[in-house]
């Protein structure tokens, strides 16, 4: 494990720049070196990425701003969000999976906003993949835009990144094929029509043209996942918050850029 954490580490100082190099040689451990990470943004389209960039033609805003009024709605027995997080979110969801204080649990943000949800506000959990947990996330994550991933790697998160880690590496379903081989061996290659990305996390919740919607990183997980032919895993389950964090620390040093436009 020590060597999964030390190999992390590497990849705190990241180059994210659009650019079509070959496919590097991988380092020992088959992480990424880091000055050739990029972001998913780097296997757009121009056109994409122009989409992306723009607040009022990007259609994931229609959630963050959705999220916004979320996080200032209140009534008589529920305070808002925007009571205690008075001095804003930025910065926070580049933190995240993180350790939660008092239950020691991993928690995405998807987690954290609804255990506020039903600690703080006594209120009920959003369903996930509920608009409105897409929304508040896309909100909360948005206000991080050009923050620099920044997960936790310690001895506290080791496990989870190597249950993380250990499940990104693994083959399965009938295709037999794991996400190393498409997002570290052969990223920047051809499938079909797309070019393959690095896999990273930094957009998400993301707009993706072939959902049409809104959607969250456990949405994309359980879609790889059918796509080579394995059972997906539920949302929300603790391995793929797992998987989100070892993601997240692959990725450490990235720009968040929520909401991003996939295809």
């Amino acid at each position: 494990m020590k060597r999964i954490v030390a190999t992390l580490l590497l990849s705190i100082m990241v180059a994210c720049a659009p650019g079509s190099d070959p496919v590097p040689e991988l380092s020992p451990e088959g992480v990424l070196p880091p000055e050739d990470i990029r972001s998913g943004y780097a296997f757009l389209t121009p056109e994409t990425q122009r989409l992306q960039d723009d607040r009022f033609e990007n259609p994931g805003y229609l959630w963050v701003d959705r999220g916004a009024a979320l996080f200032e709605a209140a009534n008589a027995s529920t305070p808002a969000c925007a009571s205690c997080h008075s001095d804003g979110m930025e910065g926070v969801a580049a933190t995240y999976p993180a350790i939660n204080e008092t239950s020691g649990a991993l928690l995405n943000l998807e987690g954290r906003i609804n255990q506020c949800r039903t600690i703080h506000q006594d209120e009920d959990a959003y369903e996930y993949e509920s608009d409105e947990l897409l929304a508040l996330t896309a909100f909360v994550a948005a206000a991080s835009n050009g923050a620099p991933q920044s997960v936790e790697i310690s001895d506290r998160t080791a496990p989870y990144l190597e249950t993380g880690e250990t499940y990104f590496r693994t083959r399965r379903g009938q295709f037999n094929l794991s996400c190393q081989q498409c997002h570290t061996e052969t990223w920047g290659k051809k499938l079909r029509g797309d070019t393959i990305s690095q896999g990273h996390s930094n957009g998400f919740p993301a707009y993706r043209f072939e959902w049409q919607s809104m959607g969250s990183l456990h949405r994309r997980l359980r879609d790889c996942d059918t796509g080579v032919r394995a059972e997906p895993l539920p949302f929300g389950d603790e391995t793929y918050i797992a998987l989100e964090l070892y993601l997240a620390a692959r990725g450490n040093g990235l720009e968040i850029e929520t909401p991003a436009v996939r295809r």
